[in-house]
């Protein structure tokens, strides 16, 4: 199913990212958390893409079976910064083969093991330009989804910038995007009104991170650029080395996001979870009842 005619609909959509796991017993610990979550009834779930390309056979791999072996609607993260088009083509291919009608379209990072790293020559070295390629190359077989960054990319300048860019993926052709984690919400509202008074119309869905472990969270803002509330912040210092008084924090305050991101009109929820199905569970039990328009028998 293509997240951008789902999306079109007006129904809310929630969904899960998960990540390639390394070993068997991380891939033991992904499947047991899509089998926790498939009872969700998620719009889709998606599988993360790593730095470089470093994780494209894993990435594919765990696209296919996540797809085979639940039947759920599965989007594959793709980056092209470390591809030429001609890989990005073939794996593009390998999807469509799969049956796999969603993709989300990344510039990607530079592996931090490789100081030195050069794309490759003729590379797309931008998201937009994976977007036209795309849809260049396959039309509509594909529902794109970009990135988008309520408070700017870490190399953005100013939020006019940050527009501006997210703008032209939007004209070259992408259906949807899903914002990076962000804990204020009021940076989302903010983003989304930029957007709609610069004629950016796609629906816009908001990233929802739950702190179950304050230092590792700590450590993705630093390195996103997500502010951290001061007020959450006093809060779990205290606690940071107690794991249970952490995670109840930060799922209360997940709920508490989640429940004001429904309430003003967000068009859906997307939870990374980290390959874990806990504190998404809780999340979703506490505010199933105030979603619109989904199966609510869980």
């Amino acid at each position: 199913m293509k997240i951008g005619e789902i999306l079109k609909r007006g129904e809310f959509s929630v969904s899960f990212e998960f990540f390639p796991p390394k070993g068997e017993e991380g891939q033991r610990q992904l499947f047991k958390t899509v089998e926790d979550l498939k009872d969700l009834n998620p719009t889709f779930v998606s599988v993360t893409y790593g730095a470089g390309g470093s994780t494209r056979d894993r990435t594919r791999e765990i696209v296919g079976q996540i797809h085979s072996r639940s039947g759920l609607n599965v989007m594959a993260h793709l980056t092209c910064i470390a591809h030429t088009p001609k890989e990005l083509i073939e794996i593009l291919n390998q999807y469509d083969e799969m049956g796999i009608d969603n993709i989300l379209a990344l510039r990607g990072d530079v592996p931090r093991d490789r100081p030195d790293f050069r794309p490759p020559r003729g590379s797309c070295r931008y998201a937009v330009q994976l977007v036209s390629l795309i849809r260049e190359r396959f039309g509509d077989r594909f529902s794109i989804g970009v990135a988008c960054y309520p408070e700017g990319h870490p190399e953005s300048p100013n939020m006019d910038w940050e527009v501006k860019y997210f703008k032209e993926k939007v004209k070259a052709g992408a259906d949807f995007a899903i914002t990076q984690m962000f804990f204020d919400n009021s940076y989302y509202y903010e983003f989304v009104d930029l957007c709609t008074n610069n004629g950016i119309t796609i629906p816009i869905i908001p990233g929802i991170m739950p702190i179950t472990n304050f230092k590792q969270i700590k450590k993705f803002a630093s390195m996103c650029g997500a502010e951290i509330p001061q007020i959450l912040v006093a809060r779990l210092e205290p606690v940071q080395d107690k794991p249970e008084e952490v995670a109840k924090i930060g799922i209360d305050f997940a709920i508490n996001q989640c429940e004001d991101l429904i309430e003003k009109g967000a068009p859906g929820l997307h939870f990374y979870t980290l390959n874990k199905s806990r504190a998404t569970l809780e999340i979703y039990r506490s505010i199933r009842n105030l979603i619109p328009l989904r199966d609510q028998s869980v």
